[in-house]
């Protein structure tokens, strides 16, 4: 990375965004590692960094982030204690932070609802170690204690300490309760040297005998180790070395076994530290309400752009192009418009991105990745606030123009200013085309109308502008790309109070070129303007449709919701009845056998004949019970019938029948089929047809009359048929033979391919006529027919 590319990243505030992106991480070597990142530059990296961040973005929605508090350094300590060092308690306890940190990490990541992401290596390349784990929070409880479980020998040797020191305060105990009290300055007990002194008055030294370990400032008290407890303080003393040697050997057996697995704690470290910067990203990314760009090779798109450094719910989005239609981007507009500010924002966002960093713009925005990004930037007008010359800014040109190529994002901020504006004006354009032929992607801000122009009239070369409102001298902070901007001078000082007199000689002395030039630019404003109330309008539109369309479609899935129900009610109200339905025909079916058997002994038929007209009268208040008919219109009425005439009854649903006579008042005597009738003259119809239709009936009729032939007979024929066709027949003879009250019937199917065979078999297993049946026997026609015995 060159000083000049290093320069401009901080001219461009990268640093303080790595400052925001360090008050994310948890560790202080994340903390580092965040303030050292740097744009990369190839594409893969880049592409590798925004898919680890945004992973963590999605692992930090699902289940928060993984804790990783309590990670210091301890690469020195992993060190030292490999080369045979003891380490101290602090040092052993961050280690054991790590085990800690890693084993919870492993446990975030194998927690539900995670998916596979592009980190999922990282936490299953950490090494949780348990054992080690507990065994040193087990033996140290905090950086200046050692547990007594840390050993057998530790615990036996601080059991003695205890029962020794208790020994040793009970011989004080009772010196100061026995006659030499009064020797006594104060009847306490207390510690010199790590021993057990009492407090005697100097004028009574000699009178306790003891070994004298100290002695007030004053010189008022003697410290003294009375006799009788010198060797249970030695005794004392020794214990105390013992205990501190057996923490030497607690810590050194430790420090051992954490040398044994320096390289997986290392690993576990740096992994974690890895995981600490990853999941910053991810935590700015939630602050700066920042989305991933896609990366691509030629262009930026930047939608909905805002200025990372920025409130987020003030900074005005902007769309910021550049690199498709056009390489060059001139910006132009009055001060404080926010010309600079749309410079820097398209120059960090492009480091951030490179940084592996999510940037504060709208979904399906774009990056190229550069190998640098060169910024001549003002400071006059920067966010910094500090003031350059031309000479300085001579000098940074220089430079970027030396190191640009295809690989570079350049920006100039009021280019060719501090010198005469029409030479700083050419000089410009010149720079701007140096730029482009070295295949650069340019953005400059500026004030000369030459510039505009240029823009104007160049091909690549693009306009913007960044609006400005005069009517309350505020900027707006919008760009316009595609307009040149104003830079309102005038109307910004006539606002400020300049008088009118000065304002208008100034306008004359702007040449007519420029006065034309100013207009058109007024125009365009103008019809801009008018172009985003019609834009705005047009929006408003759309959003209402897009609401009478969610509701049109809310309204439809009602509707066909409610017409499911309605539909299920229907078929369940369906099933009702056709169980009804089926009880009723059994009903039926079981009378009709019943009348058959009393048929057959009785041979009554005048009885069989009221009784199946009982039995016609229930079945129709069943189909009433089911359900009322249509009510078909009321025939016609026809002449009166006379003898010889085919009338059909109408409360009979058409039933024809002949005229046989009639009667002297007007009623007549009918016969239809074996019954004779009685009927009035105004309940039947005289059914007088054309020839076809005659021939037609004559037709049904004699069909009728077949049907029921070959359901009066005891066998049937249906070899020549599909099985449909056979099944349907078969159906209607079984009909038939029941009301014929056959008891078994012969089923002629053939043999040929057994299909029409078997669809009969498997029809008459399901038959409620059928008792048995059987293949045909030797003379009956034995495979070619079927024997069923009725019920």
């Amino acid at each position: 990375m060159t000083d000049l590319f290093e320069k401009s990243i901080h001219t461009l505030e990268l640093p303080r965004v790595l400052e925001k992106l360090a008050g994310q991480a948890v560790t202080e070597e994340g903390k580092e590692r965040c303030m050292a990142l740097r744009p990369l530059t190839d594409a893969d990296d880049v592409q590798r960094l925004q898919a680890e961040t945004t992973a963590a973005v999605n692992m930090t929605a699902l289940r928060g982030s993984p804790s990783l508090s309590g990670v210091k350094p301890v690469a020195a300590s992993l060190q030292r204690a490999d080369m045979g060092g003891a380490l101290n308690t602090r040092e052993l306890l961050d280690i054991a932070a790590v085990l800690k940190a890693a084993r919870a990490a492993r446990d975030y990541a194998a927690g539900e609802n995670n998916g596979k992401t592009c980190i999922d290596h990282l936490f299953a390349s950490l090494t949780a170690n348990r054992f080690l784990e507990d065994k040193i929070t087990g033996s140290i409880l905090g950086e200046n204690e050692i547990a007594d479980s840390a050993s057998p020998e530790l615990a036996s040797i601080r059991r003695h300490i205890r029962a020794t020191s208790a020994k040793v305060r009970d011989i004080l105990q009772k010196l100061i309760s026995s006659s030499q009290a009064k020797y006594l300055q104060e009847p306490i007990i207390t510690m010199r040297s790590d021993r057990y002194v009492v407090p005697v008055r100097s004028e009574c030294k000699n009178d306790v005998p003891g070994l004298v370990h100290d002695v007030s400032s004053s010189g008022g008290t003697f410290f003294i180790e009375p006799m009788g407890v010198v060797k249970a303080n030695n005794e004392l003393r020794e214990l105390q070395a013992d205990e501190e040697k057996e923490i030497d050997r607690i810590l050194a057996e430790l420090s051992a076994e954490c040398a044994a697995h320096r390289e997986d704690i290392a690993q576990d470290y740096d992994l974690l530290i890895m995981l600490d910067v990853i999941f910053a990203r991810a935590k700015l990314s939630y602050r700066m309400r920042a989305c991933e760009p896609r990366i691509v090779e030629r262009g930026i798109c930047l939608r909905q752009a805002r200025h990372p450094l920025l409130d987020p719910n003030k900074a005005v989005a902007n769309d910021l192009y550049l690199g498709g239609d056009f390489d060059t981007l001139v910006i132009t507009g009055p001060n404080t418009g926010g010309k600079t500010v749309t410079l820097k924002t398209i120059g960090l966002l492009t480091l951030m991105a490179q940084c592996g960093l999510h940037i504060p713009v709208a979904d399906d925005s774009t990056v190229m990745i550069f190998d640098r990004v060169l910024a001549d930037i003002g400071d006059e007008q920067s966010i910094a606030q500090s003031l350059s010359t031309f000479s300085s800014h001579m000098v940074n040109i220089v430079g970027i123009l030396k190191e640009a190529d295809d690989k570079t994002l350049i920006l100039f901020d009021e280019l060719g200013a501090g010198t005469d504006p029409v030479e700083g004006a050419a000089l410009a354009a010149a720079i701007i085309e140096q730029s482009r032929e070295l295949g650069a992607l340019v953005a400059a801000t500026t004030h000369y109308a030459e510039l505009k122009v240029y823009a104007m009239t160049t091909p690549g070369v693009e306009n913007a502008s960044c609006e400005f409102d005069v009517n309350s001298l505020a900027p707006t902070y919008r760009l316009l790309i595609g307009i040149p901007g104003k830079s309102n001078a005038f109307a910004i000082s006539e606002r400020l109070g300049l008088p009118k007199e000065i304002i208008d000689k100034a306008s004359a002395r702007i040449d007519a070129e420029n006065v034309r030039f100013e207009d058109v630019i007024t125009r365009l404003e103008q019809q801009r303007q008018q172009m985003e109330q019609e834009k705005d309008q047009a929006r408003k539109l759309r959003r209402e449709m897009e609401d009478s369309a969610r509701v049109a479609r809310e309204y439809r899935d009602k509707l066909e919701k409610e017409r499911s129900k309605a539909v299920e009610k229907a078929q369940a109200e369906a099933r009702a009845i056709l169980d009804e339905a089926r009880n009723t025909a059994d009903s039926v079916f079981k009378e009709l056998n019943e009348m058959r058997r009393r048929q057959r002994k009785e041979e009554d038929w005048q009885k069989v004949n009221e009784e199946r007209a009982g039995l016609r009268q229930r079945l129709n208040q069943a189909e009433d019970a089911l359900g009322a008919r249509p009510e078909e219109p009321a025939p016609p009425p026809t002449r009166p019938a006379k003898v010889g005439d085919t009338v059909e009854l109408v409360k009979m649903g058409g039933t024809r029948a002949q005229v046989l006579a009639v009667n002297k008042d007007g009623s007549l005597q009918l016969q239809a089929g074996i019954l004779k009738i009685t009927a009035k003259q105004e309940e039947v119809r005289v059914a007088e047809e054309d020839g076809s239709k005659k021939q037609a009936q004559r037709i049904i009729h004699r069909a009728e009359r077949q049907l029921r032939t070959v359901g009066a007979s005891s066998e049937v024929d249906l070899r020549g048929m599909t099985t449909d066709e056979a099944v349907a027949a078969l159906d209607l003879f079984l009909d038939n033979a029941m009301l014929a009250k056959l008891e078994s019937v012969t089923i002629i199917h053939g043999k040929g391919t057994g299909a029409v065979r078997k669809a009969v078999r498997e029809h008459l297993k399901r038959s409620r006529y059928v008792k048995s049946f059987r293949p045909g026997r030797y003379g009956e026609g034995e495979d070619g027919v079927t024997v069923a015995e009725l019920r």
